[in-house]
């Protein structure tokens, strides 16, 4: 290991390596000393959240325009905010929201908004589909339905604004949308395939018989590229306007969740990966091909999965996590500019006992959920009394309410046979909360571990490592450290388990 940095720090001398992790609220980019195997600087765009646009109920648009234009503000802000040489960067690993559509024009301009991840439109198209194929056939070859994946929101532009699907040559994925505007070149990765419902894990292929199925050319479908390697080159005018050396390469794209689980090093089958962003996910290593016959999980391939070596990610996702505590931070903030922070909210969060007083949430309100397959559940609070609760009753009952969410759908992953009994996240989000790290660790009776790593940290070591700085996996992660190791409380895990099966007695799913 020794003689191979030294030949290394010879070869590679100050590469700096970027990432970016496009999330729905944010942007986040982090630059990595791969010498030292250190993030050297991070930044977040925009200040405030990014907006959501809902034209109608159960719709969820951004404009791809959008993300590119806070690329490149955040780039010029490592160089102007933290002075970071920008000519040292190599590579550039990009993590995006996973499941979103980008329609493009030939020239790589986006012919209308994306529909991203949690957009509920084109739920019955999926279902259709489904049916047609033959859930036999689905479950065998693209482990579950194609839902409410990009397959079915293609589907449904090409159904629903003909004008408009006629203007697109390529469809991709948010972070293949922001590849295209630094390269020039249309691309989507094997596990962006899959993520879009559209890899046959049968034969290890693009699953043609779904695009057969809805009426879908692949003619629409962009070069297919690896999660690592040597992707693309940033074209050089871009390069210039950025303030990059000619010749930086992409070298990693992966979704977000794949690459969460990637950030925090897990990479081998019954390892576990937790975030409470936007969404809420737990995500499994595997090596099997696994499947729930109701649709309620998902499997993708991982990042590290390759012809000889298969490795899946299995995951839930609870689509009311951190919009649900941006939520309640702006209704208890009163329309203020200078919004309450987040730490007050865990503070206040803190002063409550747990079960906040029989108060119940149910953080079911930003589209359909997976993991009740793809139905509309209720959202809201329940035992409302106007004598006893009080703000900090509401707060940890939107914490307690998310990781009763993500328990519920942790339930499920066991009994596909998806489990661990530690549980891996960075120390970022809702996981900065104490009084949530307690409320999870009590709940899924499992043991968390803190990390001190982020999604766009975990992209640069992507990039790094697709470069050809590392040359395994286990030298990008030597400077990866536990921050805390949280084990359950007997007495708050009886707790929490008393608590939890009151809330989820009470759960509505619309029929």
């Amino acid at each position: 290991m020794e003689i191979h940095k030294e030949n290394l720090s010879k070869k590679f001398k100050n590469m700096y390596f970027l990432g970016i992790d496009l999330g729905s609220s944010s942007i986040k980019l982090s630059v990595l000393d791969a010498e030292k195997g250190l993030s050297i600087s991070s930044v977040k765009v925009p200040e405030n959240e990014m907006e959501i646009v809902a034209p109608k109920f159960g719709w969820a648009e951004q404009d791809p325009n959008m993300w590119w234009e806070y690329v490149k503000q955040g780039i010029h802000l490592l160089k102007k905010k933290n002075h970071i040489d920008l000519k040292k960067i190599k590579g550039i690993g990009i993590a995006y929201q996973m499941h979103g559509l980008v329609l493009t024009d030939d020239k790589l301009n986006p012919v209308r908004p994306s529909i991203i991840w949690c957009d509920s439109r084109a739920v019955s198209i999926g279902e259709e589909a489904y049916k047609g194929i033959g859930p036999e056939i689905c479950q065998n070859q693209i482990l579950g339905s194609p839902g409410n994946f990009t397959v079915s929101k293609l589907k449904w532009v090409k159904e629903n604004e003909p004008e408009i699907f006629k203007k697109a040559s390529f469809m991709m994925l948010p972070g293949d949308f922001i590849a295209a505007k630094l390269s020039g070149i249309a691309q989507i990765s094997t596990s962006g395939l899959s993520e879009a419902a559209l890899w046959d894990f049968s034969k290890g292929t693009l699953a043609t018989q779904v695009l057969d199925q809805m009426g879908l050319s692949k003619d629409l479908i962009p070069e297919i590229v690896p999660n690592f390697g040597d992707q693309a080159t940033v074209l050089p005018e871009v390069a210039q306007e950025l303030g990059l050396n000619p010749g930086v390469q992409i070298t990693y794209r992966s979704g977000d969740q794949p690459n969460n689980a990637f950030s925090l090093n897990v990479l081998k089958p019954g390892e576990i990966a937790t975030t409470a962003g936007t969404s809420a996910v737990m995500y499994a290593v595997s090596n099997q091909n696994t499947n729930d016959a109701q649709n309620r999980i998902n499997t993708f391939l991982h990042v590290n999965n390759t012809e000889v070596e298969k490795s899946n990610g299995v995951m839930l996702c609870i689509n009311g996590s951190g919009i649900t505590y941006q939520w309640l931070r702006k209704i208890i903030s009163l329309g203020r500019t200078d919004l309450i922070s987040y730490e007050k909210l865990n503070a206040e969060a803190a002063k409550v006992a747990p079960g906040s007083e029989d108060l119940r949430f149910y953080p079911f309100g930003n589209g359909v959920e997976r993991i009740f397959n793809n139905k509309n559940v209720n959202s809201g609070i329940e035992n409302l009394n106007f004598n006893i609760h009080k703000p900090a009753h509401l707060i940890r009952s939107a914490c307690e309410g998310i990781v009763f969410a993500m328990n519920y759908g942790f339930e499920v992953m066991k009994s596909v046979g998806a489990s661990g009994e530690v549980v891996r996240a960075g120390n970022d989000n809702l996981f900065l909360s104490p009084v949530f790290r307690e409320i999870f660790t009590n709940t899924t009776q499992t043991t968390l571990e803190l990390y001190n790593t982020s999604g766009s940290e975990g992209a640069a070591r992507g990039a790094a490592y697709g470069y050809g700085f590392y040359s395994q996996f286990d030298e990008a992660f030597e400077s990866l450290k536990c921050l805390e190791r949280i084990e359950p409380d007997n007495s708050l895990a009886s707790q929490y388990q008393e608590i939890y099966a009151k809330w989820k007695e009470n759960i509505k799913i619309e029929e």
